[in-house]
C-alpha cells in the first residue's frame, strides 16, 4: 500500500470481497434463545439491516470465535473467518439439544461485500437498485473500524459494482486492519484471548444479557477489571515479525501482527502484553532490543 493510496482510501473509500467467509444460517423457533446462549452478545438485539459483533467462548470464557450476526426474516444469519467454517459449525451443532433450532452451512451459497466510504458514498449504494429477483442484504457495519455496508448477494447473482471505489487485496486490507487497530482471528483472537483483552469489550459484549457458555468468567473479568493481557498497537523503526517476543526486563508479550506503514515506513503492528504494562520501555527480543512506541 503506497502513501496516496492510504490517502484515497481514507477520504474516499474502498470495497473489500469477504466472499470466502464461512456463513450459516440458522431457523427454527429458539433460533434467537439458542444462539443467545452462545455468544457474547445481545442476539435480541439482531437487526435485518445492521450486523450484529459476537464472539463464541468457550466454558473458559476464551475465545473460540468471532462472528457477525444479522436477522432475516425467521433466520439469522452468520459469518465468520474461513478458517472457522468447520469448528465453528461442530461447536453450533454440539449444542443443539432439544431446541427447536436447524444450522445450515450456506458458505457456497453466498457472495459476501463490504465497503465503507463517505456519507454519500454509502447512500448511493444503499439505493442501489440490486435485482428484485434476486434476495439480497444491505446491512450497516463497523466491521473495518469506519462506518460501512455488508453486501449478501446469492453467488450466481452479478458482482456488484463499486464504480471508483478500489477493491483492495488481502495484503492492503491487513495494512488497513492494523492501521485501525482491529484484532482478527488467529492472530489476536484466539483459544488463548478473552475478549476483554482485545478490547471488545464494548464492541462484541453485552453484560446484561443472561447466560452464555463462558458468561460467569467473563462477568468477573469485568467486575474486577482483571486478566491476564491486553492487546497494544504499537510502532517500531525497525522491521519486526509476528511472534516476536516483548520484553520490559523480563518478557511481558508476543507481537502478533505487523504492516509496514505507507506513509512513514515504519512498522506498525499489534500485539498481546502483560496487563498493567507500562507502554514505555517497551523492546523486542530481550531488554536492549528494539524499542516499541504505543501508537
Amino acid at each position: 500500500m503506497t502513501a496516496d493510496f492510504l490517502q484515497q482510501i481514507t477520504t474516499h473509500g474502498a470495497a473489500v470481497n469477504l466472499s470466502s467467509r464461512a456463513k450459516f444460517r440458522l431457523t427454527g423457533a429458539d433460533r434467537v434463545r439458542y444462539l443467545n446462549g452462545q455468544v457474547t452478545n445481545d442476539m435480541r438485539r439482531v437487526k435485518p439491516d445492521e450486523s450484529l459483533y459476537a464472539c463464541v467462548t468457550d466454558v473458559k470464557g476464551r475465545i473460540a470465535a468471532d462472528v457477525f450476526v444479522h436477522s432475516h426474516h425467521e433466520e439469522l444469519l452468520l459469518d465468520a473467518e474461513p478458517d472457522l467454517r468447520e469448528p465453528l459449525g461442530m461447536r453450533l451443532e454440539r449444542y443443539i439439544v432439544a431446541d427447536d433450532v436447524e444450522l445450515t452451512d450456506v458458505s457456497e451459497e453466498w457472495q459476501l461485500w463490504h465497503l465503507w466510504g463517505d456519507a454519500g458514498t454509502l447512500a448511493r449504494f444503499e439505493s442501489a437498485p440490486y435485482a428484485e429477483d434476486r434476495p439480497h442484504y444491505l446491512l450497516h457495519s463497523t466491521r473495518f473500524g469506519t462506518p460501512g455496508l455488508d453486501i449478501w448477494l446469492p453467488v450466481a447473482a452479478y458482482a456488484p459494482t463499486f464504480e471508483s471505489l478500489p477493491i483492495l487485496t488481502e495484503a492492503d486490507l491487513e495494512t488497513w486492519r492494523i492501521l485501525q487497530k482491529i484484532p482478527r482471528w488467529p492472530h489476536e483472537l484466539n483459544a488463548e484471548t478473552f475478549p476483554p483483552e482485545a478490547g471488545l469489550e464494548t464492541k462484541a459484549m453485552d453484560f446484561a444479557k443472561g447466560c452464555y457458555i463462558g458468561q460467569e468468567v467473563l462477568s468477573r473479568i469485568k467486575t474486577t477489571g482483571k486478566m491476564p493481557r491486553e492487546m497494544l498497537a504499537f510502532e517500531s523503526d525497525t522491521p519486526l515479525n509476528a511472534g516476536d517476543e516483548i520484553w520490559q526486563e523480563k518478557l511481558v508479550g508476543k507481537v502478533t501482527s505487523v504492516a509496514m506503514h505507507p506513509t512513514t515506513g515504519a512498522t506498525i503492528g499489534l500485539a498481546m502484553i502483560r496487563q498493567g504494562t507500562a507502554p514505555d520501555g517497551l523492546h523486542v527480543g530481550g531488554s536492549s532490543g528494539p524499542l516499541l512506541k504505543q501508537r
